[in-house]
C-alpha cells in the first residue's frame, strides 16, 4: 500500500499548478497518511493476499487517490506561497543582498542568484526570497564590479520579472524561475558593499545571526569551493577549460558555445550534468579498488563485518563529495537519495525492488523539495536510473554467461555488447520524454553514448576527481593531472569531430501530440517493465493506439500564438494547416522565435508539415521566425506580397486580392488585399501591403469569421470597406498588434466584430495595444483580448460550438486577471 500511496503522491505533486482544487496539505499530514497506509499494509497484507482481485483493486485505488489528494494539496499550499513573492511588473528598486551561491559566466554578462533581505514594497522578508542579476561584462569588468561570496550589498537597479511566450511547447521562463525559486531578475545599474556593523544600523541583524549557522556557513564553503575550482582551471592552460570543469562540478561557466551545441547535436548533453551515471561508476571503481585492497591485506575484516557494510560507507561518501561539487542540483540529490535508500535496504537485508527504490526516492526528493517536479532532469534522471536498473537485472541474468567465459576478449565482447543493448533500450525508453520536454532528437544519440559514457565515466570523470582531491595535496600535482585529462578530452572531441564530418548529424524535431507521446510510453512502460507484471503483449495496444492518432481531436482550430512582438497565427482543420506569419526576434541568432516557439509548437501539434504559409509581409517581427527554420520546416505552398526565395519543394506565389481557398464545404480563406497593382510598391509599403485574410466557418457559433489584417494600418481599411462594403467578422485580429494608426472608429463600427486580438509584446516599447485603439473598442463595446495577458488565444470548433481558450489558464503562475468567460463558448 505504502508504495500505492507514494505513486499517488509523485501523480499529484505532478499536478502543481492546476486550479482544480484551492487545497492546501502540509507536510507531517502527508507524514502520517504515509505512516497509516505503511501501518495498513503491515496488519492487512495477509488478508489482501487472499482477498479477491476486486478488493486489493479498490485497496490499491484508495491508497493512490489518497497519496494523489495529499501531494496535490502539498504542492499546491507550496506553490501558493512561492507565487505570493514573484514580481511581475518591471520597476527601480533598491536591495540589500546576500551572495551564497556561486555566479554564472555568461558571453555577454554574469548571472548571480542572491539572497534579498529588504522586500521590494518594503519591509523585511523571509531569508529565501531569491532573485537573479543581471551584470553586463563589459560593465562589470570596466568598473572592477562584482559580487563576491559571502558578502552583502546595497543594488540599484530595476526589477526585471520572468514573462513567458504562452505558447504550447515553448520554454516556460516563469516555471523555470518558479523552480528554482528565483521571484525576479534584476538590472544592477549601482553595486554598494555593507559591512556587517551597516547592517545591524539598520535593522538586518537576525539574517546576520541565521547566516552564521553552521548549515549555511557549511553550503557557503562548499559554494567557495567550487569557486576555486573555477578559478583554479581558468589559469592553467588546457585547452578544456570549460569541459573538465562542468565534468567535475556541473559548472558551466567556461564552456564554450561550441561544445555545448556538439553535445547537444550528439545527444550527450546529460553527462556534463552530475548525476547517477557519473556517481555509480566512480563509486563502483573506488568500491571494487577498495574490496582488492581488502582481500589482498586484510581478508579477514569480513568475518567481523559483512562486505556489504564495509563498501556502503565509502559508496556512499562518493555521493555525498557529487553532490557537494555539484550544488546539491536535482540530478545530485537524486543521486544521493537513491544511494542512500538502496543502502539502508541492503543494511536492512531486504530485498532490493528497483520500482519500489525508485518510487520511495522520488517520493522523498518530491517532499523535500516539491518544485522538482517542474524540472526535466527530474523526469529524465529517473526514467533512466529505472532503465538502469533493468539493465542490472539483465546483468544479472547474464552473470552466469560471463563467469564461463575464461578469455578476456570474450569478457570484453560479451561487455559492449551489453552496453550497446543498454544504450538503444536508453534510447527509446526515454525518447517520450525527450520529444516531451525538447521536441527534438539526434538518431546519433545510442552510438555516441556507446563511446563517450565509458570514456568519460571510467577515464575523465575519475581522473577529474583525482586531480580536484590532489589540489589540496599538491597544486602543481593537481595541474599535471588535468592537463592530463584534458589530452584524453582531445581524443573524444577529436572522435566526435571525425563523427561531425562524416554523418553531419542533426537535431531532429519530433512532431508527436500529446496523445501520441503517450501511447508510445505506454508501450514501452510495458515492454520495460518486470516480467510479470503486465503481458508483454498489451504493448500493442499502445503501438494501435499511436497509429489510429491520425487526425486532430478538433475539426477546425486557430489559434494567435504568443510571439512577443509580433505575429503568427496557427489555422488547421483536419489534415491541412497553414500559418499567417511565424514571428520574430529583432536577433534571430539571439533568440529565434522560429526554432525556440514556432518549431516546438508545430512539434506539440504534430505537424511536420506545412501546407501553407502566408507572410503578410516581411518586416521582421512577421517574418523572421520563418527565415530561420525555412531548411528546416518543409511547406507546400508560400505567399506574400513580397518575393521571397523559398527552399525547395515550396512554391511561392503572392498573395492578391480575390485568391480564395476553399478547403471543405465549412471552411474558406479568401485574401482582401492588397491589389495586384499595390505589389509592385510593397518593398516600400510593407504596412499597406500587407496580405490580408478572411477566414470563414460555415455552422459555427458564436465565431464563425476571422479577420486578419497584418500590419494594414488606415488606408488599406477604407479600401476594404470600399470593396466590401458588407463585411463582418467576429474575431477581428488588429491590424499592426494594435497601433493608434490601425482599428479606426469607422472600420470597427462597421465591421462589428464581436471580439478584438492583439498580438503583441509584453513590456513592448511601442505601448501595443495603443490606448487610444482600447479606448476606440471600449466605446463600441468590442472586448479586446491580448497575448500578452492571454497568452496564446484559441478557437477551437466542438460540434458546432467555436470555443475560446486561453494559454495562460492552463497553469497557475501563468494566470493574469482573466475575462469571467475564459475557456467557454460565448454566445450572443
Amino acid at each position: 500500500m505504502l508504495q500505492w500511496f507514494c505513486l499517488g503522491w509523485i501523480l499529484g505533486v505532478a499536478c502543481m499548478g492546476k486550479m482544480w482544487l484551492d487545497w492546501h496539505a502540509g507536510a507531517w499530514a502527508a507524514l502520517c497518511a504515509a505512516g497509516i497506509c505503511l501501518a495498513a499494509e503491515k496488519i492487512l497484507q495477509p488478508y489482501l493476499q487472499r482477498a479477491p482481485i476486486f478488493i486489493q483493486i479498490i485497496t490499491i485505488s484508495l491508497s493512490v487517490l489518497l497519496g494523489a489528494g495529499m501531494g496535490f494539496g502539498y504542492a499546491n499550499g507550496r506553490l501558493d506561497q512561492r507565487l505570493a513573492h514573484t514580481v511581475h511588473e518591471p520597476a527601480q528598486r533598491e536591495l540589500i543582498v546576500y551572495i551564497q551561491r556561486l555566479n554564472e559566466l555568461g558571453e555577454n554578462g554574469i548571472q548571480q542568484k542572491m539572497t534579498v533581505l529588504n522586500h521590494p514594497a518594503g519591509g523585511q522578508q523571509d531569508a529565501d526570497l531569491q532573485y537573479l542579476a543581471y551584470l553586463p561584462k563589459a560593465k562589470a569588468a570596466a568598473e572592477q564590479q562584482n559580487l563576491a561570496l559571502g558578502r552583502y550589498y546595497r543594488l540599484q537597479g530595476e526589477l526585471k520579472p520572468a514573462h513567458s511566450y504562452a505558447t504550447a511547447g515553448a520554454f516556460d521562463q516563469e516555471k523555470w524561475h518558479l523552480q528554482q525559486n528565483i521571484a525576479s531578475g534584476f538590472r544592477v545599474q549601482r553595486i554598494e558593499p555593507l559591512t556587517v556593523q551597516q547592517l545591524y544600523a539598520i535593522g538586518y541583524g537576525q539574517q546576520l545571526k541565521q547566516h552564521q549557522r553552521l548549515m549555511p556557513q557549511l553550503a557557503l564553503k562548499v559554494e567557495q569551493q567550487r569557486l576555486n575550482f573555477r578559478e583554479f582551471i581558468q589559469h592553467q592552460p588546457l585547452k578544456h577549460q570549460g569541459l573538465l570543469l562542468a565534468l567535475l562540478t556541473g559548472d558551466e561557466s567556461l564552456l564554450s558555445r561550441e561544445t555545448k551545441a556538439q553535445f547537444q547535436r550528439f545527444g550527450i548533453s546529460h553527462l556534463l550534468a552530475i548525476s547517477g551515471p557519473h556517481v555509480l561508476v566512480f563509486a563502483m571503481i573506488l568500491c571494487w579498488l577498495l574490496q582488492r585492497m581488502i582481500a589482498r591485506c586484510r581478508p579477514q575484516l569480513y568475518l567481523a563485518m559483512p562486505r556489504q557494510h564495509v563498501l556502503i560507507f565509502p559508496f556512499l561518501s562518493c555521493a555525498a563529495v557529487y553532490c557537494a561539487f555539484a550544488g546539491f542540483e536535482i540530478p545530485a540529490l537524486r543521486t544521493l537519495l537513491m544511494c542512500a535508500l538502496g543502502s539502508l535496504l541492503l543494511l536492512m537485508q531486504q530485498r532490493l525492488q528497483p520500482l519500489k527504490l525508485l518510487i520511495y526516492s522520488a517520493s522523498l526528493l518530491l517532499l523535500i523539495d516539491p518544485f522538482s517536479i517542474l524540472s526535466a532532469a527530474f523526469w529524465l534522471s529517473y526514467g533512466a536510473c529505472f532503465i538502469l536498473l533493468r539493465i542490472y537485472q539483465t546483468l544479472q541474468q547474464q552473470k552466469h554467461q560471463l563467469s564461463r567465459e575464461s578469455g578476456w576478449k570474450r569478457r570484453a565482447l560479451i561487455s559492449l555488447k551489453l552496453l550497446a543493448e543498454s544504450q538503444w533500450k536508453i534510447f527509446l525508453a526515454l525518447f517520450p520524454l525527450m520529444a516531451l520536454f525538447f521536441k527534438q532528437v539526434s538518431w546519433i544519440t545510442p552510438f555516441s553514448n556507446i563511446a563517450a559514457i565509458p570514456w568519460l565515466g571510467l577515464i575523465a570523470v575519475p581522473l577529474d576527481l583525482t586531480a580536484a582531491l590532489s589540489y589540496y595535496v599538491s597544486e602543481a600535482l593537481s595541474a599535471l593531472l588535468f592537463q592530463l585529462n584534458d589530452l584524453c578530452l582531445s581524443l573524444l572531441l577529436a572522435f566526435l569531430d571525425l563523427l561531425d564530418r562524416l554523418f553531419a548529424p542533426e537535431l531532429q524535431p519530433v512532431a508527436m501530440n500529446a496523445y501520441m507521446l503517450a501511447a508510445l510510453a505506454l508501450s514501452l512502460l510495458i515492454l520495460f517493465l518486470p516480467r510479470g507484471l503486465a503481458p508483454k503483449g498489451w504493448a500493442i495496444l499502445g503501438v494501435l493506439a499511436l497509429l489510429l492518432q491520425g487526425s486532430m481531436p478538433y475539426p477546425f482550430e486557430l489559434t494567435v500564438l504568443d510571439v512577443g512582438q509580433g505575429q503568427a497565427v496557427f489555422i488547421r482543420e483536419q489534415q491541412r494547416s497553414l500559418m499567417v506569419d511565424m514571428g520574430g526576434n529583432y536577433d534571430e541568432e539571439k533568440f529565434s522565435v522560429g526554432r525556440q516557439i514556432i518549431q516546438p509548437f508545430l512539434s506539440v501539434n504534430a505537424v511536420s508539415e506545412l501546407d501553407q504559409l502566408v507572410l503578410t509581409h516581411l518586416d521582421q517581427d512577421h517574418s523572421g521566425g520563418y527565415f530561420s527554420i525555412q531548411h528546416q520546416l518543409s511547406i507546400r505552398e508560400l505567399y506574400s506580397s513580397e518575393k521571397v526565395n523559398a527552399p525547395a519543394p515550396s512554391q511561392f506565389d503572392y498573395c492578391r486580392q480575390g485568391q480564395r481557398w476553399q478547403w471543405s464545404k465549412s471552411v474558406s480563406i479568401e485574401v482582401l488585399s492588397p491589389k495586384p497593382t499595390q505589389l509592385r510598391t510593397a518593398s516600400s509599403n510593407k504596412n499597406e501591403s500587407s496580405c490580408v485574410l478572411y477566414v470563414q466557418v460555415q455552422d459555427a457559433y458564436p465565431y464563425r469569421s476571422f479577420l486578419l489584417m497584418g500590419d494594414a494600418g488606415w488606408p488599406t481599411e477604407f479600401q476594404l470597406l470600399q470593396d466590401y462594403p458588407n463585411l463582418k467578422a467576429d474575431v477581428l485580429v488588429l491590424g499592426h498588434h494594435g497601433s493608434r494608426h490601425s482599428s479606426a472608429y469607422a472600420f470597427l463600427k462597421v465591421l462589428q466584430p464581436k471580439l478584438a486580438v492583439a498580438s503583441a509584446g509584453k513590456f513592448n516599447r511601442y505601448g501595443h495595444p495603443s490606448a487610444l485603439t482600447q479606448a476606440r473598442l471600449a466605446q463600441l463595446h468590442i472586448p479586446l483580448l491580448s497575448t500578452p495577458q492571454q497568452g496564446s488565444i484559441q478557437f477551437q470548433q466542438q460540434g458546432h460550438q467555436m470555443r475560446l481558450r486561453y494559454a495562460r489558464d492552463g497553469w497557475k503562475w501563468l494566470r493574469r486577471n482573466q475575462p469571467a468567460d475564459s475557456g467557454r463558448a460565448i454566445s450572443d
